[in-house]
């Protein structure tokens, strides 16, 4: 009989934290395997996909953020990073090594569970609906971005933040809905970074397949960004 509970891995050598963050898995409905160091987590991921990963930082043998950009080279998994209080430079490094959220220690399990849920929900949508703008092209079932004919390689939490602003190409829209709809209605000091981050690593990619293309999300300074509306190729 297959399973229909989600698969998360939690990447961490404390023992402590591993026993929190599984509980708090757990009350979501999540399976889960742990791994005390990167080198087995990156082995086994040859042979099975998560629906999550959980990741700490520090490890023993390979920093979570080391582990993170080697992940992202081949899959598209979520990625919630563990973080230590006070460390805005991990969790700035983390995003822009592909983390699409974080939870900085100590934290409520609670706060990591509603992350964890929000973040597993993207493969959901079963709907087999096309969006486009200009060149830019969204499979919103299989969580695709391509430019003209190229495949854009995106994170989670980056395809959500297109699929809002191609979804309503020209309008404005607030920062706080853009954080509201990718990563849930959590209240955190720290969400404008996250969203200004994922923009960020977006932007680079399209311009890396198209040069321009990026510089059609806009900053709306003090509100929010836009996506430039232009006709479909």
């Amino acid at each position: 009989m297959m399973t229909t509970e989600p698969l998360a891995w939690v990447i961490d050598d404390e023992p402590a934290i591993v026993d929190i963050v599984t509980f708090a898995l757990e009350t979501q409905g999540f399976r889960w395997r742990s791994f005390h160091m990167a080198q087995p987590a990156w082995n086994a991921l040859r042979s099975e996909q998560p629906d999550l990963i959980v990741l700490d930082v520090m490890l023993p043998d390979m920093t979570g953020i080391d582990l993170c950009r080697r992940i992202r080279d081949q899959s598209n998994v979520p990625i919630l990073l563990l973080t230590a209080k006070g460390e805005s430079s991990d969790r700035i490094r983390g995003l822009e090594a592909g983390a699409d959220d974080y939870v900085t220690k100590p934290f409520h399990p609670r706060e990591l569970a509603l992350r964890a849920q929000v973040l597993a929900q993207r493969r959901e949508t079963h709907s087999d609906v096309t969006l486009t703008s200009g060149d830019l092209r969204l499979q919103v079932a299989r969580h695709e971005v391509f430019v003209s004919s190229s495949r854009v390689m995106v994170t989670p939490s980056e395809f959500r933040v297109l699929h809002v602003l191609v979804e309503q190409a020209g309008e404005t829209i607030p920062f706080a809905r853009l954080v509201s709809a990718v990563w849930g209605d959590i209240d955190r000091i720290g969400n404008r970074e996250l969203l200004k981050t994922t923009v960020y690593r977006l932007r680079r990619k399209l311009d890396a397949v198209r040069p321009g293309t990026g510089a059609r999300i806009r900053s709306v300074r003090g509100v929010g960004y836009a996506l430039d509306a232009v006709p479909a190729e």
